[in-house]
């Protein structure tokens, strides 16, 4: 969705993925958009078309920024552990600034319809073969230990998809630089030689 949007429509649509979290996808009806918003139910399409709309704009959204992030990250000079660090760091970093939409890529993305599903789960088995790579080289070059692959990759994606909790459920401030350094330190005092 466009960034530069009118200040009742952010709120809009930061109160819609709010209420997506705590209600789920699915229990979530435009007119509870509407009364959350204290207007009427014809007024949700002055700023979306439908909630599958949101849902498919959001989860792509937040999907290709992970993709640009790793993209970025695969393309540096660092070696896997400074590789795998990144990938922690960018994790942290788009879940403090952009919870709600994580927390839709972790636990809504099944609502999506074809063929937008087949595309999605598309996208996301690339993410996770781009994460297999920095952990295969990783093995490779004797710099982590030897694991079978499939696991540590997706004890590594495990450790790092329930930090949105910690932003939208927790009551008390995360702190995203101690957040980071903490998991760190367990995701590589686990994987490093």
């Amino acid at each position: 969705m466009p960034k530069n949007h009118s200040p009742r429509k952010k709120q809009f649509l930061d109160e819609s993925l709010k209420m997506i979290h705590e209600k789920g996808y699915q229990a979530t009806t435009m007119r509870d958009l509407a009364e959350r918003m204290g207007f009427e139910v014809s007024n949700i399409y002055n700023f979306i078309d439908s909630k599958e709309t949101l849902l498919e704009t959001y989860l792509f959204q937040i999907s290709e920024d992970f993709h640009s992030g790793i993209d970025h990250i695969l393309e540096s000079s660092h070696n896997s552990t400074g590789k795998l660090k990144a990938l922690i760091s960018l994790n942290i970093q788009l879940t403090a600034t952009k919870p709600y939409q994580v927390g839709l890529l972790v636990n809504e993305w099944r609502n999506l319809k074809e063929p937008k599903l087949k595309k999605f789960t598309d996208r996301r088995s690339e993410y996770e073969e781009k994460v297999r790579l920095i952990i295969s080289e990783g093995i490779e070059s004797g710099e982590f230990r030897t694991f079978d692959l499939d696991i540590i990759t997706h004890a590594v994606l495990s450790s790092v998809r329930w930090i949105y909790y910690w932003y939208t459920d927790h009551t008390e401030e995360a702190n995203p630089i101690e957040l980071e350094k903490q998991l760190t330190e367990f995701i590589l005092g686990g994987v490093v030689r």
